[in-house]
């Protein structure tokens, strides 16, 4: 099913924030004394900073090497849906488990906020999800006064309710896989970005169509940028038409089945052959489960098809965009060595 996720009608029924900060710079975990209270315009901004950063993307799954209920967030996590009421308790858990892998020189410290939300809209179902929300960058505003003798200029830090800077929203929903978590890191990339998704939460990207397509998508690359010309005659003209052939069927199918993608795009027997074991062998490296059908998920192929560029480099000096018949473009070799190409065309605009 295409994920909907949608927070229109969502309610925030409860809040905890504590201050997180970095062991590394020596700064300290703040518990906050009690749940926060606030009013209906507060709630707006506060569902603004907490919720506009989440689209529809890849959604995860809460995970464990050996026990799911090893998950420090998947036990909190589940308290709190079992008896709301005791958010606040659960939330010090939670911001003392962040506090602990708070460590790497590069992470700031800030608040951390929990929260409880009451009809979230999810594949179709209005579910209640809990919110972990962490502010680490504060902006600068200007305010400006109009009393008796003039205006008044002022400047203070503060959070821009439209910048958050990390997020998780777990959805009280596929409990016995991790629940279904959709998670933002926008201040950290890389290796940093282990810090939340993976110390932290602890999480594997969910087996979905997403998922799926992306995966499927990113070994067709493999195979035909690095494994197809170890194995066969193939010019990167040849290589440029397989991808652009396979970008286009991703884009025109709506499911994805592996005997249909290999004859309609690779069609040589041998190719076809050798693509099927390296789809295998490409999943077992990678400790991933590639099914051989599935629905194709249209946010993953326009996320992916950036990659498949029909390019053609030659060395520093130029760049041959290849946007047709893959037969006008000719490669040779003069009596000196010197390779050349040999483009055909009927108009020149």
């Amino acid at each position: 099913m295409e994920s909907v996720l949608a927070f229109q009608d969502t309610k925030l029924a409860d809040l905890a924030l504590h201050f997180v900060g970095n062991q590394f710079h020596d700064e300290s975990l703040v518990i906050g004394k009690t749940k926060l209270a606030f009013d209906e315009d507060v709630e707006k901004d506060l569902l603004t900073y907490f919720l506009s950063s989440f689209k529809e993307k890849e959604y995860y799954n809460l995970h464990h090497e050996s026990d799911l209920k090893l998950n420090e967030v998947f036990s909190y996590a589940s308290a709190i849906f079992e008896h709301p009421e005791g958010l606040y308790l659960q939330s010090i858990n939670l911001a003392k488990h962040l506090y602990e892998h708070s460590t790497h020189p590069n992470t700031k410290g800030g608040e951390f906020y929990v929260v409880y939300l009451q009809n979230v809209l999810l594949e179709g179902e209005i579910m209640d999800a809990i919110g972990l929300f962490k502010s680490e960058n504060k902006d600068t505003f200007l305010k400006i006064k109009n009393s008796e003798s003039g205006f008044e200029i002022d400047s203070q830090k503060g959070i821009n309710i439209n910048k958050l800077d990390k997020g998780c929203i777990i959805f009280n929903t596929d409990k016995e896989n991790g629940y279904v978590l959709s998670v933002v890191d926008n201040t950290n990339k890389g290796s940093d970005a282990k810090y939340w998704f993976d110390h932290f939460l602890h999480v594997n990207q969910r087996n979905d169509s997403f998922f799926q397509t992306e995966n499927v998508m990113a070994m067709t690359k493999a195979f035909i940028t690095k494994e197809l010309p170890k194995e066969f005659e193939a010019s990167k003209a040849d290589q440029v038409d397989l991808l652009k052939r396979s970008v286009a069927y991703f884009k025109e199918q709506e499911e994805f089945d592996l005997s249909e993608f290999a004859n309609t795009v690779m069609a040589q027997p041998d190719i076809i052959e050798h693509f099927e074991g390296f789809k295998t062998a490409y999943a077992t490296e990678r400790a991933i489960s590639m099914e051989d059908k599935f629905e194709l998920n249209d946010k993953a192929v326009k996320k992916k098809q950036t990659v498949f560029k029909s390019v053609i480099k030659l060395d520093k000096n130029f760049h041959i965009y290849v946007h047709g018949n893959k037969d006008k473009i000719e490669r040779h070799t003069d009596a000196d060595g010197n390779k050349y190409y040999k483009l055909y065309f009927d108009e020149e605009t």
